[in-house]
């Protein structure tokens, strides 16, 4: 509370009474202040700047009062934060700054530079701990200056703190969590904040950085560790043959688990071959310390792990693609518990790393800090609102808003790994059409060029020897085209000279032999979209060889960038070498200029056709181009489905609204090649799940390794599970009206499409850890099923509002947890009361044209509000002007509808239009799954306003 904070401020100054001389020294600016603090008691030295960009953001900077590092280049931001300034108030109250604006109050302690956050009710949001001689360490790398840089926040305890990227851990909310901000395959890094207090972050800086809890993490043996045999100071690791258990290859001591990287592999005993080994860890562990221990994994293969003889996880990577996951300890201090890890490593390179945390102490549990490895010094952006939508309003303020992605873009997506032939292609193509299974979308993966031409953007002739005439032919029926795009440049290919000899490529990956796994090897490296000529020259040659040729969008993967998998961090700090400074430095900011290279350049050659870029990685800003992420190369099991529902809210919770994942996991289990009865079943569940889950997403699309993915390749027509699939894609073109409505939503109102609970039921404290629900836009719950041969799962229904099933109409009070019905076809699904949902018939793709009147479905229990959004789905008009709203108002006292004079520029329209609309309330449940037109109010709408009355 503001009170708090000024009887703190009279204490210190009561007590501590120091001369003026003694605090800093300010100036004010027209939209803030600026403080010097040298040779004061209480303070590091530091220069510190106060900036309100608005009235609710503010701009904090401080740097040490000697400057020795030059500043880091601006890359996050647009000029639209240079605007006309906020009218702001400085007032000095004994030894603080108070500086107003209509929204917010800044309390800046003239003794050590703390600050604290108020909203206008005088309610402390957020308060800084003051900054100490751990804030500033300089440090240097590549020849360049510059400071590790750490600011810690006091924070509430009960208040929930999300976004920050996507990561795989399945954890929502980050309170007493570390959080690794780090671009890697499946990792996404994002330094952006939220909280349920209604303020946010943005660490403006684009080193690795840990959020949160950021003590290092510690090897195991910092734990009490014994052995199988009960000797004290190491587990037990027995190296047994993979096919012949009873074989005992070796067996020794070890005390910590750390084969991370490819650099560790030779820490294992010699002459294991790993492809042959099963690896147990087997004693017991304790700790001096009562309380919360955590234990952090990153692992390859399979691995099982039990504490006191339960089993706590079980997990399946393949060797390449480390994942992570976190056990959980509550331990009494010096108490024993026994702990087992069964690992079976894949292939002879695999990795297996466990790393723990003690419990925070009781101070500790009130911070959450930033550390950086580089930057210029403390650089952050607040922000406050009404709720998280006007914090990340603000977000997009002065990173850029997200445009409206294309209307195609919202259909159904078909992927594999890979569409070898041009042949292959038009045959999916063809079938789909057969089948009438809607889709809009066809994407063509990596390897389309010739073994050597990696980088080439050239197709292979002899596999694609028509690419154009391909195009056209997916075009002439209703088909988009995408293709994948790497960063790479093998050695031998036909451009590599070209961007080598203008200084465009990366050097150190070459220079060290390094080869990729394509056939023989070939050296590569990537190219630096750092650089303003290497960008340009890049979109160049996507533009002569494949845009040109009748592309409709890239898929830029590897764009961490990966350029060479499994080597250590150090390594890949090496082999990344920007133009504009150290890797060190700007180690996350790579997938944002990759992506502003390709969404800039295709706006110059083609204005008025709308971008869409996927990329596998996303940095703050990154929205502004165009850019979808998809979550990576996760696995086919269903624990990384789960894990896939906390990434994507996150992910979206951090400004950047347009995130999705591969429908049916990426890499697949041996088993699943040439499935048994039991497993070939267990995968047509698994994928008819992950499509049911993949429907609400703001992008919906199937991809993923061998097995082929379409959904008559996973299961026969008469199978239940391509039953379901069928279902859930006719589901989602069938919702196109509302999340094309939320696409504009996201445009015009800085909205967020996928939302965790917390976003809309902040004062319910029972969502904030809720990991395996959210809400598609205002009104539909999403509950995905992530356990195998489950027909129901525990629901809850936050609370202060009544909620229906979509389905059937059945309506529930909130506040409770339920057991819902999930049977195999679908995923419990619900709407909150007061909604109004569009509904529209089933097409076979975005472009088909209709007579079938849009069904509105109003749900009884409270006012509502929905706004239909139209343009024409293709180009950017909709930034002039050119498109339309019709708002549709629910009075729940009158039981009345009401809709709006048709608002917008949008002529093409249509000026009449039919409207079913169906009402749903406690005595009449009506569910979409079949059309209920008998129980309709058939409106004939022309634009002008009308009255309905629905009961």
């Amino acid at each position: 509370m503001r009170k708090l904070a000024a009887l703190l401020t009279i204490f210190c100054y009561s007590t501590f009474f120091i001369a003026n001389a003694q605090q800093g020294t300010y100036q004010k600016k027209e939209s803030g202040v600026s403080i010097t603090y040298k040779n004061t008691p209480y303070s590091i030295d530091q220069q510190l700047d106060i900036t309100f960009i608005s009235d609710s953001i503010v701009h904090v900077k401080s740097s040490p009062v000697e400057r020795t590092v030059s500043p880091s280049d601006e890359l996050i931001l647009t000029d639209t934060i240079f605007g006309n300034s906020p009218v702001i108030s400085v007032k000095e109250e004994h030894d603080q700054l108070l500086l107003h604006t209509v929204g917010l109050e800044v309390a800046v302690s003239l003794l050590n530079g703390q600050l604290v956050f108020l909203n206008h009710e005088g309610d402390t949001l957020l308060q800084e701990a003051p900054r100490d001689a751990g804030t500033f360490k300089l440090d240097a790398a590549g020849g360049d200056l510059f400071y590790r840089v750490k600011q810690d926040f006091q924070v509430d305890p009960q208040e929930g703190l999300y976004g920050l990227g996507q990561h795989q851990n399945g954890i929502m909310n980050y309170q007493k969590r570390q959080v690794n901000l780090l671009q890697y395959n499946t990792e996404v890094a994002v330094p952006m904040l939220v909280s349920t207090k209604n303020y946010g972050i943005l660490w403006n800086n684009y080193a690795i950085t840990k959020a949160g809890d950021t003590r290092p993490l510690l090897p195991l043996s910092a734990l009490k560790l014994y052995a199988k045999t009960g000797e004290e100071g190491w587990l037990t690791a027995t190296y047994l043959n993979k096919e012949h258990p009873d074989e005992v290859f070796t067996s020794r001591p070890e005390s910590d688990i750390a084969y991370y990287y490819l650099s560790d592999l030779q820490k294992f005993p010699e002459n294991i071959d790993l492809s042959k080994s099963l690896i147990l860890y087997e004693g017991a562990i304790s700790s001096p310390l009562s309380g919360l221990h955590r234990l952090h994994f990153k692992y390859a293969g399979y691995v099982k792990v039990w504490i006191d003889d339960k089993l706590v996880q079980n997990r399946w990577r393949e060797s390449w693609n480390a994942g992570t996951f976190e056990v959980d300890l509550s331990f009494e201090a010096n108490s024993k518990h026994t702990i087992k890890i069964e690992w079976k490593p894949e292939g002879t390179q695999s990795y297996l790393g466990v790393q723990c945390q003690r419990p925070l102490a009781s101070a500790e549990q009130q911070l959450f800090s930033f550390d950086s490895e580089a930057g210029a010094g403390v650089d952050y952006y607040f922000f406050s609102g009404q709720n998280i939508d006007q914090v990340i309003g603000g977000y997009r303020k002065l990173t850029g808003k997200a445009p409206i992605m294309p209307l195609w873009s919202f259909g159904f997506w078909q992927s594999r790994e890979r569409y070898k032939t041009q042949q292959e292609i038009l045959a999916i193509a063809k079938e789909f059409r057969e089948r009438n299974i809607p889709i809009d979308n066809l994407v063509l993966d990596w390897s389309y060029w010739k073994e050597k031409d990696w980088g080439s953007q050239d197709y292979d002739s002899t596999r694609f020897p028509d690419a154009s005439g391909m195009i056209d032919q997916l075009h002439q029926n209703n088909y988009h085209f995408m293709i994948s795009v790497w960063p790479k440049f093998n050695e031998e290919s036909s451009t590599f000279d070209a961007f080598m000899n203008k200084g465009w490529l990366y050097r150190r990956n070459l220079a060290d032999g390094r080869k990729d796994w394509i056939g023989e090897g070939y050296r590569s490296t990537f190219y630096d979209p750092f650089h303003e000529g290497a960008r340009k020259g890049f979109w160049d040659l996507l533009n002569r060889k494949l845009y040109a040729k009748g592309v409709d969008a890239f898929w830029m993967d590897a764009s961490e960038p990966d350029i060479h998998s499994n080597i250590n961090i150090e390594e890949r700090k090496a082999v990344f070498q920007p133009s504009i400074g150290s890797s060190t430095r700007y180690y996350n900011a790579f997938p944002l200029q990759n992506a502003k290279g390709i969404y800039e350049g295709q706006r110059e050659t083609d204005p008025n056709k709308r971008v869409f870029i996927l990329t596998r990685s996303a940095f703050a800003g990154q929205q502004r181009f165009a850019a979808a992420t998809w979550s990576g190369d996760i696995a086919s099991t269903w624990e990384d489905m789960k894990d896939q529902i906390a990434a994507g809210i996150n992910f979206s919770m951090s400004g950047l609204p347009y995130w999705t994942m591969d429908a049916g996991g990426f890499l697949v289990e041996k088993k699943y090649h040439e499935p048994n009865d039991v497993d070939l079943e267990e995968w047509r569940e698994l994928n008819a799940r992950w499509y049911q889950f993949g429907t609400f997403l703001p992008i919906f699309r199937a991809h993923g390794q061998y097995p082929y993915r379409e959904p008559f390749n996973i299961a026969p027509s008469v199978h239940p599970a391509y039953k379901s699939m069928i279902a859930s894609i006719q589901l989602r073109y069938r919702l196109l009206p509302y999340i094309y409505s939320l696409a504009g939503k996201i445009y015009h109102e800085d909205y967020t499409m996928m939302r965790g609970l917390a976003m809309d039921f902040s004062t319910d404290k029972k969502v904030y850890n809720i990991n395996d629900q959210f809400l598609l836009g205002p009104s539909l719950l999403v509950n995905p099923v992530t356990k195998k041969g489950f027909t129901e799962r525990s629901v809850y229904l936050p609370n202060d509002i009544s909620w229906y099933d979509l389905y059937t109409g059945a309506q529930y009070p909130g506040g409770q947890t339920i057991q819902a019905a999930a049977p195999y076809e679908r995923i419990p699904v619900f709407v909150k009361a007061g909604s109004i949902l569009p509904i529209g018939p089933i097409l076979q793709h975005t472009e088909e044209k209709t007579s079938i009147p849009l069904t509105l479905y109003v749900y009884d229990g409270a006012d509502g509000i929905f706004a239909l959004y139209e343009d024409d789905g293709k180009s950017y008009g909709y930034e002039k002007g050119i498109f339309n709203t019709i708002t549709f108002h629910y009075n729940q006292q009158d039981k009345e509808l009401s809709i709006s004079k048709r608002k917008g520029q949008y002529a093409d329209a249509p000026s009449r239009r039919t409207f079913n609309i169906v009402f749903v309330d406690a005595n009449q449940r009506h569910g979409i799954e079949a059309m209920q037109t008998k129980n309709a109010h058939r409106v004939n709408y022309t634009g002008k306003p009308l009255k309905i009355k629905l009961q």
